[in-house]
C-alpha cells in the first residue's frame, strides 16, 4: 500500500480516537480546531497559486486548484470519490468516498462526522472566505454529502479539470495532516499532546510500516503555510 485518501483517514481517526479519550471535550475541541487549522492552510496554498498565476480568487478557481485528485490505488479498488451536479449547479452531492469507507470501517464515523463538517467549509475559508461554502450533510451521518455555496454554482468550471501544477502527493497531504495535528495538539496539551501524537505514529507504524512512517517524519520541519517548499517533497 502506498500513501492514499485512506492513510490519511486513518491518520485523522487515530488523532480524535486519542483526543476524546485521554481529553473528553476538550480533546474534541481540540480535534475541530486542528481540522480548520489543517484546512485553512489548504485553501490558503490554493490561493497563493492562483495569486501567482494572475488569476482571481472564484469559486471556477477553487475548483481548479484544488491539491488532489483520486489516488490510482484507490480507483483501482472502485471506491473513489463520485458526485453528482443537483439543484441546476447550486450543489453539489457527493454518493461515494473512500475517507469515509475508512472511517466506517475504523469504526470511527463520529471523527469522519466532525471531520467532514468543517473541512471543505474551511478549506473555501483559507481560499476566499467571500465564497460562502456550506456543507449541508455528509456521509458519516447521512446517505450523501451536500455542498454548496450561498449563491452561485458551486461546480462553476469543474469541467477544466485540475491544475497540474497545484497537485500534491498523498504523502504529502498525509504528513501535513499528521503535523498539523501535532503543532495544534502540542500547543493546547503540552507534554501529555506531544505523548498523544507519538502514539499516533506508533499506530501508523504498526498499520503501514516503518518506511512509510519515516516518510511522514520528513516533513516535520516542512512549512505548510506557503507553497515554496512544495517542489522537495511534492
Amino acid at each position: 500500500m502506498g500513501f492514499n485518501e485512506q492513510v490519511q483517514a486513518y491518520i485523522v481517526a487515530k488523532y480524535y480516537d486519542y483526543l476524546t479519550k485521554q481529553f473528553g471535550e476538550k480533546g474534541r475541541a481540540a480535534f475541530i480546531h486542528a481540522t480548520r487549522y489543517y484546512a485553512l492552510q489548504r485553501g490558503r496554498r490554493m490561493a497563493q497559486r492562483a495569486i501567482r498565476d494572475g488569476e482571481a480568487l472564484t469559486q471556477a478557481n477553487y475548483n481548479y486548484y484544488g491539491e488532489w485528485v483520486s489516488s490510482e490505488e484507490i480507483k483501482a479498488k472502485g471506491i473513489e470519490n463520485k458526485s453528482v451536479v443537483i439543484n441546476n449547479g447550486i450543489a453539489k452531492k457527493i454518493i461515494q468516498c473512500p475517507w469515509h469507507s475508512k472511517f466506517k470501517e475504523m469504526g470511527m464515523l463520529e471523527a469522519g462526522n466532525l471531520y467532514c463538517t468543517y473541512l471543505d467549509e474551511a478549506i473555501s475559508e483559507g481560499f476566499n472566505p467571500k465564497l460562502g461554502y456550506i456543507v449541508k450533510s455528509n456521509l458519516n451521518e447521512s446517505d450523501s454529502c451536500i455542498h454548496m455555496l450561498k449563491s452561485g454554482n458551486i461546480n462553476e468550471g469543474a469541467n477544466k479539470g485540475k491544475n497540474p501544477s497545484a497537485l500534491m502527493s498523498f504523502e504529502y497531504h498525509c504528513a501535513h495532516t499528521y503535523w498539523a495535528f501535532h503543532e495544534v495538539i502540542v500547543s493546547i496539551f503540552q507534554e501529555p499532546g506531544e505523548e498523544l501524537c507519538q502514539k499516533v505514529l506508533t499506530d501508523f507504524i504498526k498499520e503501514f510500516g516503518i518506511k512509510m512512517a519515516e516518510r511522514i517524519v520528513k516533513y516535520k520541519n516542512i512549512n505548510f503555510n506557503v507553497i515554496l517548499q512544495q517542489q522537495i517533497f511534492g
